[in-house]
């Protein structure tokens, strides 16, 4: 009797294991089902809209679409994080506006310098160092730094249903990509670990760095030659650049993310998908579209969206969690 007992639990296990929804974190509207339908039509072999594995390229933003980027982009964070740590061996930084902003926390200076206030800050911490070094550096802010609003390390800060679409499409066969305005390697040091999205199919903003030998064999030295942004109309280039494949489906968050989508909803041979996360939960994470806080404006994609037939999330509406509590134990 108490084998037959186990041997059925076991069965039910088995069934309800097979049966597990991978979109768990979703809710059954509108959203979820255009990405369920377009997935299904991709890869059924019987319809005309197959599109064949070796061509199921997907390409997902970062910043807003897979993690916050409000009130400050992770990566600036780690800037103006860097500066207060290193600015006691720098005490020539000290006559500099910008520095002088960071270390009284006057993120309104900062934000108003704008691009230029930026590449101070990125000449700063970015540059004049070993590839390897920041990698560290950045691994080391991960560790040790936690946001101040949700009081989560920035690596549990993955959006949950987000990170369960890229199961869910790797599961069917995508190769999933990130294409950032975020730094190539700030984002490689943690999308592997957070995503399952290794460094070679990490695209984001770079500039060049410099070889050398050394005493130990050789080394390469970030420098700010070269910068290329990668961001808007430069998306699809470093598409092209890095991939070498026009995506079949990309995600997005922002006006910025526009060009992907339309390169991508270009694609002459199959029946794109596109997606837009629209930030509308201030109370889980932020509200905010035509006035963000930091980066992140979403006018044009909404006038856009139903007119390519993109699909648009309203994460109040659409996601029963934005965080994984496991990681992250906030109000969802």
């Amino acid at each position: 009797m108490k084998h037959k007992l186990l041997l059925s639990a076991l069965l039910v296990g088995v069934v309800c294991s097979a049966h597990a929804d991978p979109l768990a974190s979703w809710n059954d509207t509108a959203a979820k089902q255009s990405i369920e339908a377009w997935v299904q039509n991709a890869t059924n072999k019987d319809r005309s809209t197959y599109i064949p594995p070796e061509k199921r390229y997907v390409v997902f933003d970062n910043d807003g679409t897979l993690w916050p980027e409000a009130p400050l982009t992770f990566q600036l964070q780690f800037a103006v994080d860097e500066v207060k740590r290193l600015a006691p061996e720098h005490p020539e930084w000290k006559s500099d506006p910008i520095v002088t902003a960071v270390l009284n926390d006057d993120l309104k200076t900062v934000a108003a310098s704008g691009e230029k206030g930026i590449m101070r800050l990125l000449e700063l911490t970015h540059s004049n160092i070993t590839t390897e070094e920041f990698a560290q550096r950045v691994s080391n802010w991960v560790d040790t730094h936690k946001d101040q609003r949700f009081g989560c390390r920035y690596d549990q800060m993955g959006y949950k249903p987000m990170r369960e679409l890229l199961d869910y499409l790797r599961d069917n066969g995508f190769k999933t990509w990130i294409v950032s305005g975020g730094g190539i390697d700030f984002m490689r040091v943690v999308t592997e670990k957070m995503y399952g999205i290794p460094p070679e199919q990490v695209i984001g903003s770079f500039s060049l760095s410099e070889f050398s030998l050394t005493d130990n064999g050789t080394q390469l030295r970030k420098t700010l030659k070269g910068a290329f942004n990668d961001d808007a109309a430069s998306k699809p280039v470093a598409i092209h650049l890095f991939m070498g494949q026009r995506p079949v489906a990309a995600f997005g968050n922002s006006d910025g993310d526009l060009a992907m989508m339309q390169y991508t909803a270009a694609n002459p041979d199959y029946k794109t998908f596109g997606l837009l996360v629209h930030h509308t939960d201030g109370e889980r994470e932020y509200a905010y579209d035509s006035h963000p806080s930091a980066s992140g404006k979403l006018v044009e994609g909404l006038t856009l969206a139903p007119q390519k037939g993109w699909t648009v999330v309203d994460m109040k509406q659409d996601w029963k969690q934005v965080f994984d509590p496991n990681l992250c134990p906030v109000k969802n």
